[in-house]
């Protein structure tokens, strides 16, 4: 009776140990799960800043630091540069030589800092960019939610050929943004935006919204080709269309064929004398049935507070629309930035 009791302790005993050694091994392989599944995470975060061009001294460092400190693998190495420079999209449209340049210079002082080996690939990529020349413009992307990107060839310069129109603004994005959260104002309508610049806005919404039409509009001649140029990379060209909009001297006719149900515009209050012809163009088109809504970045207090009051002599009320909205695109999110919807006052 004794010895059959120990017997069954016995037994109870080892399927305890037993059930610890696999709840144990259960856990380290959650860990290793985890591990390669926040891996992959910091691929998709890099990839995401590299191809739009982020300032490298801002990309998350720290997590690759620590990464090869508690691995002791270069795993992390090698998913950051498939996701980047061995990245196809790389080899189409690549980000500019310099930023690439500090980018890899910069994986290999974490890698070199660490105890892990070298990674061969790093060194064939940093080889490969020494040998390119610079050139004058260079190719941003931006992922969507839905799968895609949109890329865009922007001038390396901020201030090119006379324009700021040739690069992306952080308006732009969060109008993008905005504009995928609100879907409604741009599914199955007619969509005309102002001041269209690279198209980073308009592609998006082309991308994502279904418009039933969409009309990219700018001044400068410079800024115009570009936009095509970009529309063509997108494979929009034969879907939208481009006209050139003078707002100082827009016809009543030109007016009259820009059909529209929604009307968008970013980072187009900058210059006080364009601010006038702006508010003049919108007193014009504003109609009760018409929505239209203006993101800017306050970089002059003094020239978006004489806009603001430009509309109010001109009869159009402002609503500030200050929601949150998802964070999709890699930008500084410091500035200040204000969304406003505009109506006529009646």
């Amino acid at each position: 009776m004794r010895s059959g009791w120990f017997s069954q302790s016995a037994v109870a005993a080892h399927v305890c140990v037993l059930w610890l050694c696999l709840w144990s091994s259960c856990g380290t392989m959650t860990d290793v799960t985890r591990g390669s599944a926040a891996v992959d995470d910091v691929g998709q975060r890099f990839r995401d800043q590299f191809f739009s061009m982020t300032r490298v001294a801002s990309l998350p460092w720290t997590i690759v630091e620590d990464e090869l400190e508690r691995s002791k693998s270069t795993d992390i190495i090698s998913q950051i540069l498939n996701q980047t420079c061995c990245h196809p999209l790389c080899s189409e449209f690549p980000p500019s030589v310099r930023y690439r340049r500090v980018f890899i210079c910069e994986l290999i002082k974490r890698l070199e800092a660490s105890c892990c080996d070298s990674v061969d690939l790093l060194y064939d990529a940093l080889a490969a960019v020494i040998g390119e020349e610079e050139a004058v413009v260079c190719y941003k992307s931006y992922f969507l939610p839905g799968g895609g990107a949109v890329t865009l060839q922007e001038n390396v310069a901020m201030v090119s050929q006379g324009t700021t129109g040739l690069v992306t603004w952080e308006a732009s994005l969060y109008l993008a943004e905005w504009a995928l959260d609100h879907q409604q104002y741009f599914r199955d309508r007619r969509v005309l935006e102002l001041g269209s610049g690279s198209g980073l806005t308009g592609i998006t919404i082309c991308s994502s919204c279904s418009p039933s039409s969409f009309t990219f509009s700018d001044v400068h001649p410079k800024v115009l080709n570009r936009l095509e140029e970009n529309l063509t990379l997108n494979h929009l060209q034969n879907q939208v269309s481009v006209v050139e909009l003078d707002w100082a001297s827009v016809t009543e006719e030109q007016l009259r064929d820009l059909e529209a149900d929604t009307i968008i515009a970013a980072d187009v209050v900058y210059d006080p004398e364009v601010v006038v012809h702006l508010v003049s163009l919108l007193s014009r088109i504003l109609s009760s049935t018409l929505d239209v809504f203006i993101c800017s970045t306050i970089r002059n207090p003094d020239t978006y507070r004489d806009f603001k009051q430009q509309l109010d002599a001109a009869g159009i009320l402002q609503v500030a629309l200050s929601a949150p909205v998802r964070t999709v695109f890699p930008y500084s999110r410091e500035s200040h930035i204000e969304m406003i919807k505009l109506h006529k006052n009646t």
